[in-house]
């Protein structure tokens, strides 16, 4: 996920002055619900009905750009129906 120059600036004004940013908390949401839709994805992908023990984690990387990196994992497993 990109963010961008004046988002930043804006944060980082924010992050002198107390508070919080609205923008990077959208972004923070976005990012970890994308990670949990494509964790979910290959989940299903692989025959798996759920995921169990869910860990989220996220970098910021600036490289000339802001970019924020977001890894979702867990252990996918095959739910049986109670009896068999």
């Amino acid at each position: 996920l990109g963010a961008n120059i004046v988002r930043d600036i804006f944060a980082g004004i924010t992050h002198i002055v107390g508070g919080r940013s609205g923008v990077y908390e959208f972004k923070l949401k976005s990012g970890r619900e994308i990670a949990i839709k494509e964790m979910m994805a290959a989940t299903h992908s692989h025959g798996a009905d759920a995921v169990f023990g869910i860990d989220m984690d996220h970098e910021t990387i600036d490289q000339g750009q802001s970019m924020m990196m977001f890894c979702a994992s867990g252990t996918a497993v095959v739910l049986e129906p109670e009896g068999e």
